[in-house]
């Protein structure tokens, strides 16, 4: 029987700067979108691949912040997740290659590689099955983006007959096509040695020059290691039209999420998909017994929220938050050990661990998931008194908002 294994991608503590103050104190990876951890939702995605042997999750986080998950999520799936710690970024391509013996280690005939900043329905099986068909190194997730936005990433031109991947260029500065890479990947184990070809001829490359001139060395192209390798630059565009490369199209949702704005519109998406996948996550209630309960809303089992209180839509509510009489929720995360007070309303905005909203206050914002200043965010242990109102404003862990502030960042 012919077996897959999974690697999805977590980046490090260095990358998700851009998810300040959220990434203070959890990974990125494990910020809850729709109740579960981000890197929940592919991992779940590759539990339904058939024959999958082994998840593997490869960054440079220290393995303590993982330990626990890997555990908790290997139990419940009853499937192996492993954390591999990488010594120091070895670019997407180039951290597959670095495990390459732990990922062969079940001989699978098939490797998926993901992204976790990525929110999708992950289509794995039918873009296996495709790739199947189309017996080639390689297959790319793509999804048709406006003509506007497509620039921001990895552009490409494919067959539209064959569907091979014809041309591949990350971040164009003119634009080259609509359909975007959405970093999901199926490949045989090939990849390995096309990686590996990489490698040795930027040795070659670099031992070249060492022969030829000293000027030669001071080149921009002898800034990247040998082992650093990326999947997009150095290994789908110079392979791109050489009958290797294949894509699989999505119709459904996609985005990227590299901000907090971003993790809330993800949070909304994943919560609207489990009407589908898991409609046992989501929240139910008329108001009589439990909440009013709008649209597409999770409710963690510790949270207690009043009868009178009104939820939804895209409301994720997670541990332990206390939510009380006559409170309004629409379009926001509020995380672990939380308490909104009587009649406080909390529209568009991410509410931090341990912070309190008092009674008759409002955090809200406009709800632009682009905009810096689009959503409010409350950093952890944040204290909003009694009748404050913020609005489109971040504020950093530890803070007491005793006036009402406006379009600030409070440091």
């Amino acid at each position: 029987m012919e077996k897959v294994v999974a690697v999805i991608m977590v980046g490090g503590p260095t990358k998700g700067t851009r998810f300040r103050p959220l990434s203070f104190n959890t990974p990125k990876p494990l910020f809850p979108l729709a109740g579960q951890p981000m890197v929940h939702h592919p991992i779940s995605a590759c539990k339904r691949i058939p024959n999958l042997a082994q998840i593997f999750l490869i960054g440079f986080y220290e393995e303590r912040e993982f330990t626990l998950y890997v555990s908790s999520i290997s139990n419940e799936l009853k499937i192996p997740v492993r954390y591999l710690k990488e010594d120091k970024p070895h670019g997407s391509a180039g951290g597959l290659y670095y495990f390459r013996n732990i990922i062969m280690e079940d001989n699978p005939s098939h490797i998926f590689l993901l992204n976790c900043d990525v929110c999708c329905s992950f289509p794995l099986t039918d873009m296996l099955e495709a790739h199947k068909r189309y017996s080639g190194m390689g297959t790319v997730l793509v999804i048709k983006v406006s003509a506007e936005s497509a620039s921001q990433f990895g552009e490409l031109v494919a067959d539209p007959i064959t569907k091979e991947l014809l041309h591949y260029t990350e971040k164009p500065e003119t634009f080259v096509s609509d359909l975007i890479n959405c970093g999901v990947y199926v490949f045989t184990p090939d990849i390995f040695t096309a990686i590996q070809e990489v490698s040795t001829h930027r040795e070659d490359q670099a031992n070249l020059r060492h022969l030829t001139s000293f000027e030669t060395l001071q080149s921009p192209t002898r800034a990247l290691p040998q082992d650093f390798v990326r999947l997009d630059q150095d290994i789908l565009s110079p392979f791109a039209g050489k009958k290797q490369l294949y894509t699989y199209e999505t119709m459904d949702f996609w985005e990227q999420i590299k901000t907090p704005g971003m993790s809330l519109k993800c949070s909304g998406l994943y919560l609207a998909q489990f009407r589908y996948t898991s409609p046992d996550l989501l929240a139910g209630g008329d108001g009589t017994k439990s909440a009013s309960i709008v649209g597409d809303v999770y409710v963690h089992p510790s949270a207690k929220v009043h009868p009178t209180a009104k939820i939804g839509a895209n409301v994720s509510i997670s541990a332990n938050v206390r939510v009380g009489a006559g409170v309004r929720l629409i379009g926001c995360i509020i995380l672990d050990d939380v308490e909104v007070q009587e009649n406080a309303v909390v529209i568009n905005s991410i509410v931090g661990w341990k912070s309190s909203i008092g009674k008759w206050s409002r955090v809200q914002a406009d709800g632009d998931y682009n905009a810096k200043l689009g959503i409010t965010i409350l950093g952890e242990a944040v204290i909003v008194e009694d009748e404050v109102v913020v609005i489109n404003s971040i504020v950093l862990p530890n803070k007491t908002l005793n006036v009402s502030v406006q379009d600030e960042i409070i440091l």
